[in-house]
């Protein structure tokens, strides 16, 4: 029994190799027609691992940049950008209130606070001699390092006394003084001029990667806000970032916070919310627009699809004569069957690794600016899907083939 059954595996391999050298020896013969033909499979395999490995990508990236700035952490802003807990990306805060000193005043002295940094946010030309950056200022005081746990690489980070002082200094980040200066490490020491108002350098952050889809952070210009009032003579802030005690409970903090900005504003003015619901509603819009444009992607593949069915059906036409005389040896229906159906599917997979292959050197091409992604579930997905496109768009003339008269098929010219 055994043997029988090892018997039965190792003629079906036979007979599988077979159909492979045979469908491979046709392929060899006509490599223009198979080419052209796989080449509808390759476009669409290539868009959708493509499309797939860019949401993959943004979709690490953006997480990875979230988690960078720590745990424990809040944002308020102005305006109705949460409702029902939920982050609103179409929330507007045209027309909203901003906050001032007294509102960071009455904030830091909540318990639970840790570290709480107001923020106003402007871009700016930066100047060092004949060298011109622009680059995105923050005006805050020192508990924006430790809220955004922004790292020093050279020189010093900037103090509460330099807030209260008005000092003209600034902290920069690594790109931002690469450019200026060349090196990192030339910046220290070095004046630079915003809106004609001269800042020492006094320190370079470590990288802390960005610029995709959003601000750079590698190229923002960290001052005190009171030095920068005149940046801002409102002197209002767009922003507060809280880092909260270890143990509290977000509802908690969140209460605590209403409660004192309540006194002044109104439930609408302000939203109190994690970074991570902005991560959560990123994350649905990216899956969202991901399957759109792999459904957009998927039509070649159809369209892929009807060029193989069009060429079997040539093929098919071709080799009457043959399915006619090998139907007269003996063979079965299901024999030719598969045979049309093995091609079929060789044909498509041909497209879909090509595609693959492709696709793996562009992403090799563009990683260091672009953050595409590539998981074994995506590969796994396009040879699937070149598969299954073999198997449904060949059966057809598969069929065919094997439902043609021995008879009709031998007198055919």
């Amino acid at each position: 029994m055994e043997r029988s059954f090892r018997n039965l595996i190792l003629s079906s391999m036979m007979y599988f190799v077979f159909l492979l050298k045979t469908a491979l020896f046709n392929f060899s013969r006509n490599k223009g027609r198979t080419f052209l033909t796989s080449l509808g499979i390759l476009i669409g395999v290539m868009s959708v691992v493509l499309l797939t490995a860019a949401g993959l990508g943004l979709k690490k990236y953006i997480q990875q940049q979230f988690e960078s700035f720590g745990s424990n952490t809040l944002r308020i802003v102005p305006g109705t950008v949460i409702r029902n807990g939920q982050f609103r990306t179409g929330g507007s805060s045209v027309g909203a209130i901003r906050f001032d000193e007294k509102d960071f005043n009455n904030l830091k002295r909540l318990k639970v606070v840790e570290d709480i940094a107001p923020i106003f946010t402007t871009s700016s030309e930066v100047i060092y001699g004949k060298n011109k950056e622009f680059g995105d200022l923050y005006a805050t005081n020192e508990d924006i390092f430790p809220v955004l746990n922004l790292e020093l690489q050279y020189g010093e980070l900037f103090t509460k006394p330099d807030v209260l002082k008005r000092s003209k200094v600034v902290d920069i980040g690594p790109k931002l003084a690469e450019k200026l200066f060349g090196k990192a490490e030339n910046a220290v020491g070095n004046t630079i001029k915003i809106q004609g108002t001269s800042f020492k350098v006094i320190g370079v952050l470590k990288s802390k990667g960005g610029g995709f889809g959003g601000p750079d952070l590698d190229s923002f210009v960290y001052l005190p806000y009171r030095s920068a009032y005149i940046f801002n003579p409102d002197k209002k802030f767009l922003v507060f970032a809280i880092k909260f005690k270890t143990g509290t409970s977000i509802d908690s903090i969140k209460g605590d916070i209403k409660e004192v900005l309540l006194r002044r504003y109104k439930e609408d003015d302000f939203s109190v919310f994690e970074p991570t619901q902005i991560l959560d509603a990123l994350n649905q819009i990216f899956g969202t627009l991901n399957i759109a444009l792999v459904a957009i992607a998927a039509i070649s593949l159809v369209v892929g699809g009807i060029g193989i069915m069009n060429i079997m059906y040539v093929t098919v036409t071709e080799k009457t004569k043959e399915i006619g005389v090998r139907r007269a040896l003996g063979a079965r229906k299901n024999d030719i069957l598969f045979q049309f159906l093995v091609e079929s599917v060789i044909l498509s997979l041909f497209g879909g690794l090509m595609g693959l292959a492709l696709s793996y050197l562009i992403i090799f091409a563009v990683q260091s600016f672009f953050p595409a992604y590539v998981d074994g579930q995506t590969v796994a997905l396009a040879l699937g899907i070149s598969s299954a496109i073999g198997v449904i768009f060949g059966v057809f003339p598969a069929k065919g083939a094997a439902d043609l008269s021995p008879i009709d098929a031998i007198r055919s010219e």
